[in-house]
C-alpha cells in the first residue's frame, strides 16, 4: 500500500475573500463511483475553492488527498457518521480520524461523539434531515450540531431541489428566529452528497473566510458567514445598512430604532424571484428581469423583526440560492 500522503490545510496566497466549497462528497472509498482525482478535476471544473471529503464511516480516503488538491484546492478532512437514525458531517478532523457510528437515537450516544469533533476544532452538521430512506430521516435533536444541511443535492433525485429540501429548509427557518432571540442560531449549508459523475458543485457553499484553510472556512461556516449556491454560474451579494452602520450575510446590524434598508444583488437567475424572509415568513418578494441580473432592495427595521433572510427562486419555484440571516440589533 502507498505511504498515505494527507492534503495541505492551508491554500497559500489566498486573503480574505468569499470562496466555494463543497463539504459533502463520497469517492470509490465508499460508495461513490469517483476516485478523488476525478473528483478533484470536478471541483475545479465546478469553480469550486475547497470541498470536503466525507466517505461513510471510515477516514480511509483521507491519505488519498494529498496529491490531487494541488495549489488551489483546498481539502477538508471529515467523514459522513452514518447511524441508523440519522446521518452527520464531521468536518475538520484529525488525518485518519474515525468517528463512531455504530448507536442510534435510543442509545443516547451521539453527544459523546459530537464532542469528540469539537475537541479536535471541527464542526457537526445534520446532514440531509428530511431523506426519505431507512436511516437517513435524521432523528436527532439538533443540539449539540453547528450547522443543518438545508439543502441536499444531485445523488438521490433528477432535480436540484426537491421536496426534501423544502421541508429542511421549512424546519430551519422556523427555528431561526428562536435562535436568534436566545443569541444563538444555527447557520444553514448546502451540499451536493456528490456519488456520480457531474453532480459535485450542485449545490454548493459560499463563504466569507480569512484566509482559504480548513480553520478559517469552519470558522465562516460555524459563524453563518455563508450563502448556498446551486451552481458557479449564480452570485449573490446580501447587505444591510441604517445609516451609516452596515452588515454582511452572518453579520449583526446594530440598527436601534431607525429604518434598515436591505439590499440584494443577483446574477444567473433569469426572471428568478427574490424573497426576503423575516420572523414572520416571507415578508417582501420581487422579480427579476429576463437577463437574470438585477438589483432588489427592500425597508425594514428592528422592530418588525430581528433578522432577515433571502431567498432566490427560480420561476418554477426550485431554488436557486439562499441566504444564512442578516441579525437585526
Amino acid at each position: 500500500m502507498p505511504e498515505p500522503e494527507f492534503p495541505p490545510t492551508r491554500v497559500a496566497g489566498r486573503g480574505p475573500g468569499w470562496y466555494r466549497g463543497d463539504c459533502h462528497v463520497h469517492s470509490v472509498y465508499s460508495d461513490g463511483s469517483l476516485t478523488p482525482d476525478r473528483l478533484a478535476a470536478g471541483a475545479r471544473a465546478a469553480g469550486l475553492d475547497f470541498l470536503a471529503t466525507t466517505e461513510h464511516n471510515t477516514a480511509g480516503a483521507h491519505g488519498a488527498w494529498g496529491h490531487c488538491a494541488g495549489d488551489e484546492l483546498l481539502v477538508i478532512l471529515g467523514e459522513e457518521v452514518t447511524t441508523r437514525t440519522g446521518h452527520w458531517l464531521a468536518l475538520g478532523l484529525c488525518p485518519g480520524q474515525v468517528v463512531d457510528w455504530r448507536y442510534g437515537l435510543r442509545d443516547e450516544r451521539v453527544g459523546r461523539h459530537l464532542d469528540e469533533v469539537h475537541r479536535a476544532g471541527g464542526l457537526c452538521v445534520a446532514a440531509h434531515p428530511h431523506a426519505p430512506y431507512a436511516s437517513g430521516t435524521f432523528m436527532y435533536p439538533y443540539q449539540g450540531f453547528d450547522v443543518v444541511e438545508v439543502w441536499n443535492g444531485l445523488w438521490c433525485s433528477d432535480l436540484p431541489w426537491n421536496a426534501d429540501n423544502e421541508a429542511a429548509l421549512a424546519e430551519w427557518g422556523r427555528g431561526l428566529a428562536a435562535g436568534v432571540h436566545r443569541g444563538r442560531w444555527r447557520p444553514a449549508m448546502g451540499n451536493s452528497d456528490t456519488h456520480l459523475e457531474d453532480q459535485i458543485g450542485i449545490p454548493h457553499t459560499v463563504v466569507f473566510a480569512e484566509e482559504l484553510s480548513t480553520e478559517a472556512v469552519l470558522a465562516a461556516i460555524r459563524a453563518g458567514r455563508s450563502w448556498i449556491a446551486e451552481s458557479a454560474a449564480v452570485e449573490l451579494s446580501f447587505t444591510a445598512s441604517a445609516g451609516g452602520p452596515r452588515a454582511g450575510i452572518g453579520e449583526r446590524l446594530v440598527a436601534r430604532d431607525a429604518p434598515v434598508d436591505v439590499r440584494v444583488d443577483v446574477r444567473g437567475v433569469p426572471s428568478g424571484m427574490v424573497g426576503f424572509h423575516t420572523e414572520r415568513g416571507r415578508a417582501h418578494h420581487a422579480s427579476l428581469p429576463g437577463s437574470g441580473s438585477g438589483t432588489v432592495t427592500w425597508r425594514t427595521g428592528p422592530a418588525e423583526s430581528s433578522f432577515v433572510r433571502v431567498e432566490v427562486r427560480h420561476p418554477g419555484g426550485h431554488m436557486a440560492a439562499l441566504s444564512n440571516p442578516i441579525v437585526l440589533g
